[in-house]
């Protein structure tokens, strides 16, 4: 990079389709999605690099041009999500809303305590719901464009699934206050369930991690939980060391597996 503009050397590197490189080509695409002057410099880079390239980029705008008047009109919703967002996880913050809100209101239905808070046990793994459509081929109709961008990989991932729980969180957190479920105990959980789909992500993908994890803790605490009609030993506060200690490996895990995302396995 050199100054606010791309410099020379890189921009003809880039133009010419090299590799090895993904922290560099990322920033390179960052900027050319909002600096004009170097994605004229880029045009011109490619015309001169790559003549072929060139006229085939030429052949497509002539076709788009011809075929554009005739193509239905994207919904304005989706014209206004940014480029990193995936399309599916705003449906799906939408239920993750409204199962908290049945959650909370099946609560305070309860006024006699006969039940442990269903907003407590439901809290650790509802934010997998829109974490699961963060990086998944079957539900991102713009997978194969994502995919192949340099913006492709954990870095886009983690950039979904904070903006999932930026949502989902504030909302749990009211939803506990309301309900007595404090943060504290549910907020580590949440973390170590959350980074725990992103780690299992990057074998069998975040899709099938997520669900899951969701389906094993709903199977494992929440049935016992409310047949029993007690809170479950995993949420105690005893527990909230195995629960940081889970969460930090967890997240090691994830850092040394980086790449992974740029795979086929992580999009199913």
């Amino acid at each position: 990079m050199n100054g606010n503009h791309i410099s020379t050397p890189v921009l003809e590197r880039y133009a010419a389709g090299e590799t090895g490189e993904p922290d560099l080509w990322w920033a390179v695409e960052a900027h050319l999605e909002s600096c004009i002057d170097c994605r004229d410099r880029l045009a011109e880079a490619v015309a001169l690099r790559s003549p072929a390239t060139a006229a085939l980029l030429e052949r497509v705008r002539v076709d788009l041009v011809d075929r554009l008047p005739r193509t239905a009109t994207a919904p304005a919703r989706h014209r206004r999500l940014p480029g990193w967002a995936a399309p599916a996880m705003l449906p799906r913050l939408a239920a993750t809303v409204l199962v908290i809100l049945a959650a909370l209101g099946l609560d305070l239905a309860d006024s006699a305590g006969r039940f442990p808070s269903l907003v407590l046990l439901l809290a650790p793994v509802v934010p997998l719901l829109p974490v699961a459509a963060a990086w998944s081929r079957g539900l991102d109709p713009a997978y194969e464009l994502v995919v192949a961008s340099p913006r492709a990989g954990l870095e886009l991932v983690l950039r979904r699934t904070a903006a999932a729980l930026l949502v989902v969180i504030p909302v749990l957190a009211l939803a506990g206050a309301l309900a007595g479920a404090s943060p504290a105990r549910w907020l580590l959980p949440c973390l170590a369930f959350t980074a725990g789909a992103l780690a299992l992500g990057e074998l069998v993908g975040l899709y099938r991690a997520a669900t899951g994890l969701a389906l094993g803790w709903a199977v494992v605490v929440v049935g016992p939980s409310l047949i029993q009609a007690r809170p479950p030993v995993l949420l105690e506060p005893a527990v909230w060391p195995g629960w940081a200690a889970a969460v930090a490996v967890i997240v090691v895990v994830v850092v040394v597996r980086r790449r992974a995302y740029t795979g086929l396995a992580s999009a199913r």
